[in-house]
């Protein structure tokens, strides 16, 4: 998409993220699609069509029909129309944006002036064990085509004299790749555990003042180092817990948004960029990464830098996953994205404020809703509506959503850059 603004987000909401056994996946979309409507001025959406993001639902019996078997159910109630084209979605952690990129798409192309996306996700069982779950999420990669999946870890692993054992009972695939990777940033660039507990302490403080955030506690350094041993380095509190939760965003065109109410219009963001990328799977540190390939689009599409950038929230699956991302989004130089997080660089007042709303792993991490919710923690500071959370003179937010099971260099990144409503200084 291009550098328009001529697409806004008109309404967005978010569940809190936590485990809920007794909520169905029914009444968490209820909620978000309620509440939906309400932040953008309707008792009925006037949708048509409909993005559905959800990965996990399987492990819960719905192979497929997904989206179709869950929004029904609200037609009925007479929250969406009868009639509503609806698209499912599913790209591993990045399912939400991807969601999102499709509902923008339909309104690009002129095929909706409204579109709605929706992510879900249940996490927890009430009987079964959250290893069942991470079993789940990393089923069959790697068998399909032998070590086709593997082949790049296995290599690096054997370069940093590690071990590298994927299936192994009690281990999670997506965590030793994320500590291979901690490894060889700490070789090449010198980052310390500390630079990278540094990361989850802030994300972990920042949730604090987070209504929405499934963790609620302060750490400090010296407490997430202490923290067990997931993945060496990679301690508990440094990787993104399992939960629940759902998350739903309207988008519209121009067109539409001049015919909504005044108190709507100002409170729509215009849509200012938005990249989807693949990228090298051989790639570690390189520019070829998902995510700065997504990053040099969406700054392109939006006319902007990175300087121009006021926060950000990105996929902190991992503690390591924050350091290397806010290389590939240019905020800081390769390979000193530990040292500008010590600085105090990427804390709530620093030079560029990154997960402010504790990030996937204080907020949560419920996987097809989880860039949907990184959309709403921006749309938030934008509109001056954060609460304890906001910032001073948040005008452009950005939001970065990758996924797949064995890393987001060799799946896919989303970036979305987001514009503050256009309304007055004295409006905030």
């Amino acid at each position: 998409m291009t550098a328009t603004e001529d697409m806004f987000i008109l309404g967005i909401a978010s569940t809190p993220v936590g485990r809920f056994p007794d909520r169905t996946f029914v009444d968490l979309c209820r909620e978000v699609i309620t509440e939906t409507g309400q932040d953008a001025g309707f008792a009925k959406l006037p949708v048509e069509r409909a993005w559905f993001s959800s990965v996990l639902m399987d492990f819960w019996g719905q192979r497929a029909c997904r989206g179709q078997e869950i929004l029904t159910p609200l037609c009925d109630e007479d929250l969406l129309p009868h009639g509503l084209c609806i698209q499912n979605v599913e790209a591993g952690c990045a399912s939400g944006m991807m969601a999102f990129l499709g509902a923008v798409s339909d309104v690009l192309s002129g095929e909706a002036e409204i579109a709605l996306a929706v992510g879900i996700e249940k996490m927890s069982h009430p009987e079964r064990p959250r290893g069942d779950i991470l079993k789940w999420i990393e089923g069959t990669a790697g068998q399909l085509e032998g070590d086709y999946f593997y082949d790049p870890h296995r290599k690096l692993a054997a370069e940093l004299s590690m071990g590298f054992s994927p299936g192994e009972e009690g281990r999670s695939i997506a965590m030793d790749v994320y500590a291979l990777w901690a490894q060889a940033h700490r070789q090449k660039f010198g980052t310390t555990d500390k630079q990278i507990a540094a990361v989850a302490a802030k994300n972990h403080t920042n949730a604090v003042d987070n209504p929405r955030a499934q963790y609620r506690f302060p750490m400090t350094i010296e407490e997430v180092l202490a923290d067990r041993m997931v993945t060496e380095p990679l301690t508990r509190a440094m990787c993104a817990p399992t939960g629940d939760g759902a998350a739903a965003v309207l988008v519209c065109s121009r067109a539409y948004l001049e015919t909504q109410p005044r108190a709507v219009r100002e409170r729509a963001l215009p849509i200012l960029g938005h990249a989807s990328s693949g990228g090298s799977r051989w790639s570690l540190f390189e520019n070829d990464r998902a995510a700065a390939r997504a990053a040099r689009r969406a700054y392109e599409r939006a006319g902007i830098g990175p300087s121009d950038v006021d926060l950000v929230e990105l996929h902190d699956a991992t503690a390591i996953a924050e350091i290397l991302l806010i290389e590939d989004l240019g905020l800081c130089a390769r390979g000193q994205g530990g040292a500008f997080t010590a600085s105090g660089a990427t804390a709530r007042g620093g030079e560029i404020p990154v997960n402010v709303s504790g990030g996937l792993v204080s907020r949560g991490h419920p996987i097809g809703a989880t860039g949907i919710m990184m959309l709403n923690e921006v749309t938030l500071q934008l509109r001056g509506e954060a609460g304890a959370l906001q910032l001073p003179r948040a005008q452009v937010g950005l939001a970065e959503n990758g996924g797949g099971i064995v890393g987001h260099d060799n799946a896919v990144s989303a970036v979305t850059i987001l514009g503050a409503p256009a309304r007055s200084e004295g409006a905030r």
